[in-house]
């Protein structure tokens, strides 16, 4: 009989991660074989589909109440494509490559059996399965970073892609620069003896919704220490023990989340009035309330597939130890 380890863990689940919205990507990266011409030895291949990104935008092919996310090479002409900046994101179990280009249209403007929508809508109409949601995360994260880094930040010269989109290099000064994640912290805060947990409310969130704490990680913090201050400087609360439980890819715009539990050492909430319009202790009932939709203040939970509902749902089916 094995004896326990350091993998072992009462968690409600093996890995939280796997059930948030954008995790269902499973293309093959091959990420040590992105030669300079990658991207044309993979268009040739056949069974090669793109993602079309018009802006910030996905472009869906919409008709007879079918959603298709890709393109075909010649479905894209129309669309007004930038070969040059396409992106190679992977490869299917199948061989058949995967890859991203920024396109032409307006998305503003209305096109005959085209749909446009972001990440965020993507996630929350649930337009599309695990597995293309994911591959259109990665490929706006990476778009947005690629055509954000069209100059050089040394310089000013204009760089060039490489490896597939994932390198840009410098005509000037030669400098290469890379694909960049933003590290956010997320974070519910626990009153362990009270059974409550800390939820606040941003002046931009959808009508009754409440939802953990977060704040950018950053430069020389740990992922702790960032938790501890995010939730201080938010709330007032301190907080002592900090558990990570779960992270989310982001692709608003290239973002990471990271879920964390934090134990409250304190309990006066004092909150920062230009980041919350409320902070406030919720009850076990009242959060069981909230995810059903039948709280007596219609207080709302963020929608399943974000890290922050995980870290709530979590909190009430974690077993007792």
């Amino acid at each position: 009989m094995r004896s326990r380890s350091i993998f072992d863990s009462p968690r409600p689940h093996p890995e939280a991660s796997s059930l948030v919205a954008f995790s269902g990507n499973r293309l093959d990266r091959r990420s040590e074989h992105r030669d300079d011409d990658c991207i044309e030895a993979a268009i040739r291949i056949d069974g090669a589909l793109f993602y079309a990104l018009a802006g910030a935008k996905l472009v869906l092919k919409h008709e007879n109440q079918v959603i298709d996310p890709l393109f075909a090479p010649y479905e894209l002409p129309d669309l007004k494509p930038d070969f040059d900046e396409a992106i190679l994101l992977g490869f299917e179990e199948s061989g058949a490559p995967r890859l991203a280009a920024p396109v032409g249209v307006d998305p503003e403007t209305p096109l005959d059996h085209l749909k446009f929508a972001d990440c965020r809508a993507l996630m929350r109409e649930a337009l599309l399965n695990d597995a293309a949601l994911g591959e259109a995360a990665q490929a706006s994260a990476m778009m947005a970073w690629s055509l954000g880094a069209r100059f050089c930040g040394r310089c000013g010269a204009k760089t060039e892609p490489k490896a597939g989109g994932y390198r840009r290099k410098c005509t000037g000064c030669g400098a290469e620069h890379f694909p960049r994640t933003d590290p956010v912290v997320i974070m519910l805060a626990i009153d362990v003896e009270g059974d409550r947990c800390l939820m606040g409310r941003s002046p931009h969130f959808p009508p009754g919704m409440y939802s953990c704490l977060a704040g950018f990680l950053e430069p020389g913090e740990t992922i702790e220490a960032a938790v501890r201050r995010e939730t201080l400087e938010e709330s007032g609360i301190e907080t002592d023990c900090v558990r990570y439980h779960a992270s989310q890819a982001w692709p608003m715009p290239h973002s990471l989340m990271i879920g964390c539990y934090a134990e409250a050492a304190t309990l006066a909430i004092s909150r920062d009035t230009r980041e919350l319009e409320d902070c406030r202790w919720f009850s076990r009932d009242e959060v069981v309330a909230m995810i059903a939709g039948v709280h007596p203040e219609d207080i709302t939970v963020p929608v399943s597939g974000a890290v922050a509902y995980r870290l709530i749902r979590d909190w009430l089916d974690w077993p007792s130890v």
